[in-house]
C-alpha cells in the first residue's frame, strides 16, 4: 500500500472519557496500514510522497470490534427468541451447528456471516465455529479473502451435547494443532483462538488439554462465563471444587494466563469479579442476547469501575443484531436500568461506551480501535447527510448516526489500513 493522508471530521476516544475531535481534520497512514500521525494541519504531518485523499463533511472513526459472535448461528438470527439459554441450546443451537460437518453448507452461511459483518463495519472479531476442522478452516480463509481481522475459535466440547457435536480429547486437540500450524503467525489479521464452549459442555480432560494448548502456542482463550442462573448451578453440581465459575476455568489454566475473553457475566461478583480483575480477563458484553435469552442485565458500569477490560459483542443468534452500534445504544440502555434500579451512581455515557467498543475492545487484538500513532487504521467513513449534519456539532452528528444510522452510511471500512471491498455472497 501507498501511504496515505485522509482529511475529514474525526473522532476517536484516546480517554474514555471524552472524545478526540477534529474538524477538517488528518489522518496519515503507512504503507503498513498503520497510523503515524493525527492533526488539524496538514503541514505538522510528513506528507511527502502521501496521496491526499478528502472525504469532505463525512464522519471519520475507528472501525467496530466484535467481541463475541457465533458464526454458524447466522442462519438462526432473529429466530427461538422465546426460550431461555439450555432449552435454546438443545431445540435450535446445537441441531444448527451440526450441519457445518458439510462444508459446502458451511461456505454458503459464513459468506452471508462475513457480509453482514461487512455492511455494519465490523472489522474485528472474536468468533465461535463449530467442532469441525474443515468448516472452522474454510472461515477462517474466507476472513484471510475478505480482509477482516478476526480470532477463530474450533469449538471444544465432549459432554452435555449431541453426539454428533462431541469429540473425544485427541481429535479436538489434533483439530485445533493442524489450524494453528496454518494460521498461527505472528501479526497475522486471521489467527486461532482457544475455545472451550462452556464448563458444562467440556470435561475436566478436555478442559486440562484446552489450557494446556493455550499455554503451549501462547494463544488466548475465548468462552462464556455466568451467563444464566440455571447455567451457574449446574456448573456448581459440575465442578464442586470450584470457588466460582470463573475459577472452574481458573484451575486448568483458562481464565487469564494467557489473553482471555468471557462473554456475558450477567451473574459476576465478588470472588470471580476479584479473580478476574488479578488476572486482567476481558468482559464481552452482550446485551440484546442477554435480553433476549432472559439471562438478566450485566453490571457494565460495576466493570468500568472496577478497571475490567471490556468490549462489546453481538452473540448471535442469542443476540438478534449483527449492527455493533446497536450494541453501544443497548449498552448504554442496560446501564441505565442499573442506575434507576440498583442506585447506581451514574450511567454509561457515549464516550465510554464508544471507547469500549474500539479502543478497549481492540486492545485484545494488539494497537487497534484509536487513531493514535502506532494504531493499526480500522476505520469507517460515515456519510451522514441524510441526517442534517450542518445543525449538530461533531459530537451529536456521531450520537446520531449510532442511534439513527445503518450500513447505508457507510461509504468507506477500513481495516489495517486497506479499505475493504464488499465481499461475494457466492463463489
Amino acid at each position: 500500500m501507498k501511504k496515505k493522508i485522509y482529511k475529514a471530521n474525526i473522532l476517536f476516544t484516546k480517554e474514555k472519557s471524552h472524545f478526540e475531535e477534529l474538524e477538517n481534520g488528518y489522518i496519515a497512514v503507512d504503507a503498513d496500514g498503520r497510523v503515524s500521525g493525527v492533526s488539524s494541519d496538514l503541514a505538522s504531518l510528513d506528507s511527502e510522497d502521501a496521496e491526499v485523499v478528502d472525504f469532505g463533511d463525512r464522519l471519520l472513526i475507528p472501525a467496530m470490534n466484535d467481541m463475541h459472535v457465533h458464526a454458524p448461528q447466522v442462519h438462526n438470527q432473529g429466530m427461538a427468541m422465546d426460550l431461555e439459554l439450555l432449552p435454546w441450546l438443545q431445540h435450535y443451537t446445537f441441531p444448527e451447528e451440526a450441519k457445518y460437518a458439510d462444508v459446502n453448507y458451511a461456505e454458503r452461511m459464513y459468506r452471508r456471516f462475513l457480509h453482514t459483518q461487512w455492511l455494519f463495519g465490523t472489522m474485528r472479531s472474536c468468533v465461535f465455529g463449530t467442532i469441525h476442522t474443515e468448516s472452522t478452516r474454510l472461515l477462517m480463509k474466507m476472513y484471510e479473502e475478505v480482509g477482516m481481522g478476526a480470532l477463530v475459535g474450533k469449538v471444544a466440547m465432549n459432554r452435555n451435547c449431541p453426539d454428533n457435536l462431541s469429540e473425544d480429547v485427541e481429535a479436538a486437540i489434533e483439530g485445533n494443532e493442524r489450524l494453528i500450524a496454518e494460521f498461527n503467525r505472528p501479526d497475522a489479521l486471521v489467527r486461532p483462538i482457544i475455545t472451550p464452549r462452556f464448563v458444562p459442555s467440556c470435561t475436566p480432560e478436555l478442559l486440562k488439554a484446552c489450557g494446556e494448548l493455550a499455554n503451549k502456542y501462547k494463544l488466548p482463550v475465548q468462552s462464556h462465563l455466568s451467563e444464566n442462573t440455571s447455567e451457574i448451578a449446574w456448573v456448581a453440581e459440575l465442578e464442586p471444587d470450584s470457588e466460582s465459575y470463573g475459577d472452574a476455568y481458573n484451575r486448568y489454566g483458562l481464565f487469564g494466563q494467557v489473553p482471555t475473553i468471557m462473554a456475558h457475566c450477567v451473574w459476576t461478583r465478588g470472588n470471580e469479579l476479584e479473580l478476574m480483575k488479578r488476572n486482567g480477563v476481558m468482559v464481552a458484553h452482550c446485551p440484546t442476547s442477554n435480553f433476549n435469552i432472559a439471562s438478566g442485565m450485566a453490571p457494565v458500569r460495576t466493570f468500568l469501575d472496577e478497571g475490567l477490560p471490556i468490549g462489546l459483542g453481538s452473540d448471535i443468534s442469542g443476540g438478534h443484531d449483527l449492527n455493533m452500534f446497536r450494541m453501544l445504544v443497548y449498552a448504554i440502555q442496560v446501564s441505565k436500568m442499573h442506575y434507576r434500579h440498583d442506585n447506581n451512581k451514574h450511567f454509561l455515557t457515549l464516550p465510554e461506551v464508544f471507547w469500549i467498543a474500539t479502543k478497549s475492545a481492540g486492545s485484545f487484538f494488539g494497537k487497534v480501535g484509536s487513531f493514535e500513532p502506532g494504531y493499526d487504521f480500522d476505520a469507517l467513513v460515515i456519510d451522514d447527510s441524510v441526517l442534517y449534519p450542518s445543525e449538530y456539532s461533531l459530537v451529536h452528528r456521531l450520537e446520531r448516526y449510532v442511534y439513527l444510522g445503518d450500513d447505508r452510511q457507510i461509504v468507506h471500512r477500513f481495516c489495517r489500513g486497506k479499505d475493504i471491498p464488499e465481499p461475494k455472497l457466492s463463489v
